[in-house]
């Protein structure tokens, strides 16, 4: 467990370092920001991250979910979206819990300490005891990162609409 962790927004002074998260995660993680757009106003991307919070002004088939990222020191290593709900999209292949980490700092034990602080922010906010986590089928890092989380895979989705097959994992939060 790494007790250096922290999840959290970014503060409006962090911008270059959230633009350097950005850059570096965007070209394997193309959805490691949701809705930030190039050139969009920081304090406007953080102001949106807290309507999606709330729930407030949620694009169509979206649920509310609470958006932080990961701080090393003042270093961000990664990020997680949190879904309060689950729609039946997110039920199928999708899951409560989405997280990346930033490529140069992978194999490092983020992924899995984002995971279990997410863990933990969903069972406090949303009042959850179970959780439904996703991943590619081949993703052998996400696969041990959800199975030291107590992740039990249920099944695995092949249908025609996805890239790859996912694995979906629940995980008891009691």
């Amino acid at each position: 467990m790494r007790s250096d962790l922290t999840l959290r927004l970014p503060r409006a002074n962090e911008e270059d370092e959230f633009l350097r998260a950005h850059r570096a995660t965007s070209l394997t993680a193309p959805y490691f920001l949701h809705y930030y757009e190039d050139g969009m106003p920081f304090r406007r991307y953080l102001e949106m991250l807290t309507e999606q919070d709330q729930g407030v002004n949620l694009p169509a088939n979206h649920v509310p979910s609470t958006f932080v990222f990961a701080f090393v020191g003042n270093r961000i290593v990664g990020r997680a979206s949190i879904r309060h709900s689950l729609n039946s999209f997110l039920h199928r292949v999708g899951g409560h819990i989405g997280y990346v980490v930033v490529p140069e700092f992978r194999r490092r034990g983020n992924a899995t300490e984002i995971l279990r602080q997410s863990l933990q922010i969903a069972r406090a906010k949303c009042g959850l005891d179970r959780i439904l986590v996703t991943c590619d089928d081949d993703n052998i890092g996400s696969i041990r990162t959800i199975e030291r989380n107590g992740g039990i895979l249920e099944n695995v989705v092949d249908e025609p609409d996805l890239d790859k097959p996912k694995r979906r994992y629940w995980i008891e939060l009691r």
